[in-house]
């Protein structure tokens, strides 16, 4: 039975794709989590502001979800709603060595079709399984690249002042830092400066970085990436490994054969079991090194 609050979305924001109970193991990477009370794909501004809007006036939790790489849904699910960008946010274009992506746009997607166009900057990230817009949050980087060396502006929409632009001095980039996980902002467009090689160089990189990225990676199982931000001095994956922790189990979630610094879904996993091994990996971890670890997946849902 709908609550009162969904009965009036439907209502309010006709024209917007929308969906009741969507299970939220089908938006992340992980393959868990519960359902969200409603997901919303606003397919441009106007609809994202409405939707907004919407949830404003009746109080509504909302969260804006891309391809959830980095998050770990609870079991029981979200309380409010999830909001995809879709449409002219999902679309990008390429001018000479400039390169304009809406939010939703997929990276690896992004960076291997500007190295196929003959531009060099973004192969780092052909392997990072997130939006553009998750990216520019998360200052997202591998292979000695970040998006803080590319990126040269956003289009973010201010929950207090609608359209606001960023440009170079204002994005506050540190390891896996941006000014925008501290604003009530939702980043929609960024715009990256790139350099023109020979096409056959900048795909030369991809297929490199691609070749090691499934050598060293469990990407034959569903996880959410790095469990742990990197701790000065450390290198994660060695340091759970050597704790004896690779291969650990609880539920349907491991410590992976491949990468101890990855987490792996083998089956049937649930939040709770993946929160059980984060907690007793950071216990062995302190117990046997002195070191904390931070986890750099978001966790969200009702306990």
């Amino acid at each position: 039975m709908l609550s009162d609050w969904r009965k009036k979305a439907l209502s309010a924001l006709q024209g917007i794709k929308m969906t009741s109970d969507f299970p939220m193991s089908e938006l992340t990477t992980f393959k868990i989590g519960g359902p969200v009370d409603l997901l919303i794909e606003p397919e441009n501004i106007e609809q994202l502001s409405q939707t907004i809007r919407f949830c404003k006036a009746e109080q509504v939790n909302w969260m804006v979800v891309g391809l959830g790489s980095n998050l770990l849904v609870r079991d029981k699910g979200i309380r409010g709603i999830a909001i995809k960008l879709s449409g002219a946010f999902a679309e990008w274009k390429i001018e000479g060595a400039k390169v304009s992506s809406g939010a939703a746009v997929s990276l690896s997607d992004l960076a291997k079709a500007t190295a196929c166009a003959g531009l060099t900057g973004l192969e780092f990230a052909c392997g990072i399984p997130g939006t553009v817009g998750g990216a520019v949050y998360m200052n997202a980087g591998a292979y000695d690249g970040e998006i803080s060396q590319v990126l040269t502006k956003a289009t973010v929409f201010d929950l207090k002042d609608g359209l606001v632009e960023y440009h170079i001095p204002d994005f506050d980039f540190g390891y896996r830092h941006s000014r925008f996980q501290a604003a009530e902002q939702i980043i929609l467009t960024a715009e990256f400066e790139l350099e023109t090689v020979a096409p056959e160089s900048a795909q030369g990189r991809v297929a490199e970085l691609t070749c090691k990225r499934e050598s060293k990676q469990p990407l034959e199982l569903p996880s959410a990436g790095s469990v742990f931000r990197r701790p000065e001095g450390y290198y994660v994956g060695p340091l759970i490994e050597q704790a004896g922790l690779k291969g650990y189990t609880i539920g349907g979630a491991q410590v992976s054969n491949k990468h101890a610094g990855f987490i792996v879904n083998i089956g049937g996993a649930k939040a709770q079991d993946v929160l059980d091994l984060i907690s007793h990996i950071q216990r062995t971890i302190k117990s046997q090194y002195g070191v904390d670890l931070v986890p750099e997946v978001k966790v969200v849902g009702e306990e």
